[in-house]
């Protein structure tokens, strides 16, 4: 392979790394515990970005019932947001040419 078609590829491989992060950036997803009781929404470095817990679950508040419920809710959400980065990446390595599993650039 000559360097010249090395440089392009290599060039080719950084702006796609660059436009997967922005992707990655952008994700929000969300997840919910106790059949929508309550619900969180994650972005894609998994910062949570909103927690509504149903008044219901207030009217007789179980603190340990409700902080499991939100764990599950975030955990949920922030499963969601691999799956989404897994799909983001499989592509990824697919355009490059890349065989399965190697696109961690």
């Amino acid at each position: 392979m000559s360097m010249g078609k090395m440089g392009k590829m290599l060039k080719k491989a950084q702006q796609a790394q660059q436009k997967m992060q922005e992707e990655i950036a952008a994700i929000q997803r969300e997840g919910s515990a106790g059949g929508g009781v309550v619900t969180a929404v994650v972005d894609g470095q998994k910062s949570l970005l909103a927690l509504t817990i149903a008044p219901e679950a207030l009217e007789e508040p179980d603190p340990t019932m409700i902080a499991d419920l939100v764990i599950a809710a975030v955990s949920d959400a922030q499963r969601r947001v691999d799956e989404e980065i897994e799909r983001k990446m499989a592509a990824l390595t697919g355009m490059l040419g890349l065989p399965p599993g190697h696109g961690g650039l």
